[in-house]
């Protein structure tokens, strides 16, 4: 007669990852590129009301 198999016990979760999770989801600004164009535009526009 064979020995049972033995049942493998599932590893325990990482109660960290869920709250890891919900802190980097979300709104991101805009890079740093953007707002350098945005604020060249507004002084360009600015200059030229002057």
């Amino acid at each position: 007669m064979k020995p049972p198999l033995k049942r493998r016990v599932p590893k325990p979760r990482n109660p960290y990852v869920p709250l890891a999770l919900g802190r980097k989801a979300g709104e991101h600004g805009k890079p740093a590129g953007a707002r350098r164009q945005a604020e060249k535009r507004a002084l360009k526009q600015r200059l030229a009301e002057q």
